[in-house]
């Protein structure tokens, strides 16, 4: 038996979040992970040793396995398509030197609104995507919200929503001239078939691309510096899970 108030805190989560169980079976189960994550997040904020809190959210009744499975999707490149060990010999920013202490590109204008990916493994399309964004506003003074969607949908090199390569989204960007905008090819939360009268509607492209060396800050600080840049974040663990502020 719970205590009666984990029952109520879950109560409240459900009516929060819009939480529906197929079954009494299904309910006392998530009831019981709910119980299990909210132990983890008491614990880790009782610590005192960490620079952030932790707190209840939207995945609160989903294990960590769970978690990592439906909203995680970078899939790791095999050691012949790993990052590059030293910088190429044409490193667009290697001669950057005026690197400013902080930069926000959202100030400048070269970002649009936070997205939700929904219970996809599609975040490489949407860190590929922000990326293209950002260098378009930097370029043309136009900041044009672009369609990850086609990314899951017609990058064939990559799983959809079952993960995928920011390097392979950039090479298909740069074989199909371009992505078409995010109001001509709008994001569904599901994979389908490409189509290809909405790939045709190009609103912004790129030319090339470049892989900084993994471990290389200074290479990452100045390339910051003039333009954003497309990342993946190591986002499986429960820190990141519940995490809530700082």
């Amino acid at each position: 038996m719970h205590e009666p108030s984990i029952v109520a805190k879950h109560e409240q989560w459900m009516a929060q979040h819009g939480r529906t169980y197929k079954d009494e079976l299904e309910k006392a189960m998530r009831l019981n992970i709910f119980k299990q994550n909210l132990e983890y997040i008491g614990k880790a904020n009782k610590e005192g040793n960490r620079t952030y809190k932790l707190g209840t959210n939207e995945f609160s009744d989903l294990t960590n396995e769970e978690f990592r499975a439906s909203y995680t999707g970078y899939n790791t490149p095999v050691p012949s398509l790993s990052r590059q060990s030293s910088l190429p010999s044409n490193f667009k920013y290697q001669n950057v030197t005026d690197v400013p202490t902080s930069i926000d590109w959202r100030e400048k204008g070269a970002v649009t609104h936070i997205k939700d990916q929904g219970q996809t493994g599609s975040s490489w399309a949407f860190s590929a995507v922000a990326a293209v964004e950002g260098i378009t506003q930097i370029t043309s003074r136009k900041l044009i919200e672009l369609s990850g969607q086609q990314l899951v949908d017609c990058s064939t090199d990559n799983h959809g929503c079952s993960g995928g390569l920011m390097d392979k989204a950039f090479e298909y960007i740069i074989e199909n001239k371009g992505l078409a905008s995010e109001a001509d090819y709008p994001y569904r939360r599901e994979q389908g078939t490409c189509d290809k009268q909405k790939e045709k509607a190009v609103a912004a492209t790129i030319s090339k691309y470049e892989d900084l060396p993994q471990g290389d800050e200074q290479a990452l600080l100045q390339a910051v510096s003039k333009q954003p840049v497309s990342v993946c974040v190591e986002a499986s663990g429960r820190a990141f899970h519940f995490y809530k502020s700082g």
